[in-house]
């Protein structure tokens, strides 16, 4: 049996590339959760300045979940969260919680437990004895 004749402006077909190997997603070093109540003024305020914090101490190294609790109220019982705005570090260890638009970036730093220039939370700094 004969096969049909190609055209001879017929373009051949390219070769299918196979999938590339699936490599496992690194975490984020910082995992960040806003939990906001709708698009108000203060949880919009609170989002600008966790992102501003995050870009000039954590570039690259950080990621961001907000949880809008007027779509969501059931996420809140999760991070027992009491008030709006308020941002749980999930990681690095241990949870932390802070209240607030997070406007005062020191209050925020140490209550992330990062000071300016930390690469790693809970290290020992030079001259500083470990508890």
């Amino acid at each position: 049996m004969k096969t049909p004749a190609k055209s001879s402006n017929a373009k051949p077909t390219p070769k299918a590339k196979p999938p590339a190997a699936a490599s496992p997603a690194a975490p984020w070093a910082w995992e960040l959760r806003l939990y906001v109540a709708g698009p108000t003024p203060k949880s919009t305020a609170a989002f600008r300045n966790i992102e501003q914090i995050c870009e000039d101490h954590l570039a690259g190294r950080y990621h961001i979940e907000v949880v809008d609790l007027m779509k969501h109220p059931h996420l809140a019982q999760s991070d027992q969260i009491l008030a709006v705005p308020t941002l749980v570090r999930k990681r690095p260890t241990p949870t932390r919680k802070i209240i607030g638009t997070l406007s005062n970036t020191e209050r925020v730093l140490a209550g992330l437990d990062l000071r300016h220039g930390d690469e790693i939370p809970f290290a020992v700094r030079k001259g500083e004895k470990h508890a």
